[in-house]
């Protein structure tokens, strides 16, 4: 089946735009000066792989203004498994290995103090923990930058039933330094030795919309579910973290690998995301 003709007027586009040809802030020509260059292509069929571009992240049009070529991102690789921290996220959990994957990619990285709450568990939060809905958990949002852009939104799920049992550290809204994972071991015996992960992705919500400043149309963020277990394979919590598709990349690491063939040059151009 033929490509259709917009696509192939995108892709050409897109190329022209990682190649520098149009660079960051740069305006593309009009419309009627794209129409020539591409054969006396139809304004829709212009317009069309225009949009495309725009799902893209490489361009953004301004009302009365033009079409512009957007800043490359350089993507934030973030390792779902396999850093060097204790084995089954030990001490530091997912803290230690965003901490680890900025510092060995040479980024500038912050953690927000974490949001605390005390919900209601609702189905999909009750069924992740084995317990019954409606059953009291504890909630710690956390807020993660890289060089002062938000790069992700993470939120755990704990069984309130571990503050009365004496981990009331868990409600304070400041960082655990050594990890959660690790203070539940330390504080109340209870320790991950296992855990499950699944990986999907859908258009975002209006939260994640504002702070992540995504396009309000055909965007996608990443939703990365983790359910952590004991050695009687009870889960002991359940973590969210939510990543923009335009500025982050997953690695799943199995065994001992040398360094990734995909790590990213911080100085290199990058155009929307991969």
């Amino acid at each position: 089946m033929a490509v259709a003709r917009y696509r192939d007027i995108a892709d050409d586009l897109a190329r022209r735009i990682e190649e520098g040809e149009f660079a960051a802030g740069e305006r593309l020509p009009t419309e009627e000066q794209l129409m020539v260059d591409y054969d006396n292509a139809s304004r829709n069929t212009i317009r069309e792989a225009v949009k495309i571009l725009k799902t893209r992240g490489l361009v953004e049009t301004t009302q009365g203004r033009g079409t512009f070529v957007l800043e490359g991102t350089v993507p934030f690789a973030v390792t779902l498994a396999g850093i060097p921290v204790p084995p089954a996220g030990g001490a530091g959990g997912e803290g230690a290995a965003y901490r680890f994957d900025a510092q060995l990619q040479g980024r500038v990285f912050e953690n927000k103090d974490p949001r605390v709450e005390i919900q209601r568990s609702n189905p999909e939060v009750a069924k992740a923990l084995a317990i019954k809905e409606g059953t009291r958990v504890v909630l710690r949002h956390q807020e993660r930058l890289i060089e002062g852009r938000p790069w992700s939104l993470q939120t755990t799920y704990y069984p309130m039933d571990y503050v009365s049992q004496g981990a009331e550290r868990l409600l304070d809204d400041e960082d655990i330094e050594e990890g959660v994972v690790a203070y539940l071991k330390e504080a109340l015996g209870v320790e991950q030795t296992a855990y499950r992960d699944r990986i999907t992705a859908r258009a975002p919500d209006t939260n994640e919309t504002n702070f992540f400043s995504l396009r309000d149309t055909g965007s996608v963020v990443i939703v990365h579910d983790r359910v952590g277990y004991d050695r009687d394979q009870k889960p002991i919590r359940f973590t969210r973290t939510v990543y923009p598709a335009d500025r982050n990349q997953l690695d799943l690491v199995v065994g001992a690998v040398p360094a990734s063939p995909w790590a990213y040059d911080k100085g290199a151009k990058k155009g929307g995301s991969s």
